[in-house]
């Protein structure tokens, strides 16, 4: 029953934070750090109940994906150029990720190294919010190679647990010309293929970690999560417009001398 709590808890957590600018990976440790729920089989649960974050996702812009599949003369995100803005978007990250994965696992996975990654994503997210920036870009459909893979680049800081792969996306998009709406929604649809490459690995080295039993866990873990991030996406697209990234950067520099005080030390 306390892994079914423990399911629960983590999945609410992983939806609400999984596409906010405040890292869910980060809260799912200090979480699960929390829940005396570490080790192995718990990092990999987290990162499989992240296929429902995804799936919401999917669900929530449906036909942006759908048309990647029938493209559109009047989208040009959609079809092989889509399905090609996105790859750009995604090598810069999984090529870090796969060199970097057994070193990021073994130091990254802390408390510690978390309340430092959220200070400097934060200190960052505020000096870009203090840029005066002029945006050339305003919808997915004026989305450029070059900014595409450009943001793939920055996306590289979300290896670092606690620094949000939601931020780093959203931050290198301002930087080189989206308008934060354009780089909140471009950070929702291109989490999805990178999402399912890095939960996908994880799981095929890891799945010899999971019996049977575990199943229910898994099961709760998932539609929790999906149900979170739902709700959290929604919330999201509702305020990015007339929000900006400091209340988030604030938020984490609250959290991260908390993690310190009360975990570290």
């Amino acid at each position: 029953m306390d892994s079914i709590w423990n399911a629960v808890l983590l999945s609410i957590v992983e939806g609400l934070t999984e596409f906010l600018p405040v890292s869910s990976t980060g809260h799912l440790i200090i979480t699960g750090d929390l829940l005396d729920f570490t080790g192995e089989k718990a990092s990999v649960f987290s990162v499989f109940i992240q296929l429902g974050a995804i799936l919401a996702v999917v669900v929530l812009y449906w036909e942006r994906f759908w048309g990647l599949l029938r493209p559109r003369a009047d989208r040009p995100f959609s079809g092989l150029r889509g399905i090609w803005l996105l790859i750009l978007t995604c090598i810069p990250a999984c090529i870090m990720g796969l060199l970097l994965h057994d070193f990021i696992k073994a130091h990254l996975f802390t408390p510690a190294t978390v309340a430092v990654a959220l200070i400097v994503g934060a200190i960052m997210m505020i000096v870009v919010e203090r840029r005066d920036f002029h945006p050339t870009s305003t919808s997915l459909d004026e989305l450029t190679p070059r900014l595409a893979f450009g943001i793939g680049c920055f996306q590289c800081l979300s290896l670092w647990p606690g620094f949000s792969r939601s931020a780093s996306t959203i931050m290198g998009g301002m930087i080189l010309g989206a308008t934060r709406p354009l780089a909140a929604e471009y950070s929702f649809v291109a989490a999805v293929p990178i999402m399912v490459a890095a939960t996908g690995y994880d799981m095929l080295k890891s799945i010899h970690l999971f019996t049977a039993g575990d199943i229910p866990m898994l099961a709760v873990g998932f539609v929790g999560s999906f149900i979170a991030a739902i709700i959290a996406v929604k919330a999201f697209i509702a305020l990015v417009g007339h929000v900006s990234l400091v209340p988030f950067a604030i938020y984490r520099l609250i959290l991260a001398p908390l993690v310190f005080y009360f975990m570290v030390y």
